[in-house]
């Protein structure tokens, strides 16, 4: 396994603290959690491989990702906006 992938067992937990309701994994909190995790692994895999150009892609393309759910998010409920803001502490 590479080191970059997020393993299956942080994967569920993740699921299960971001979870709305049982057996909900496709939510947009769920979403944005799991790629925030997969950032943070490969922001830090950047660092030390700074010419991994289809990493770098690859790395942008997850962001955007997110950032598209996280202004679906806001339009459909400010309140769980802020609050994933908040828990995952992606803004100042």
């Amino acid at each position: 396994m590479q080191s970059r992938m997020i393993t299956k067992e942080r994967k569920q937990e993740l699921i299960g603290g971001y979870r709305r309701h049982d057996g909900d994994s496709g939510s947009p909190e769920v979403q944005v959690a799991v790629l925030t995790a997969r950032i943070n692994e490969l922001t830090e895999h950047m660092r030390t491989h700074p010419k991994d150009y289809a990493g770098r892609r690859g790395l942008l393309g997850m962001v955007s990702r997110r950032r598209r759910l996280l202004d679906y998010l806001k339009t459909v409920d400010l309140d769980r906006y802020l609050d994933m803001l908040r828990r995952l502490e992606i803004r100042k």
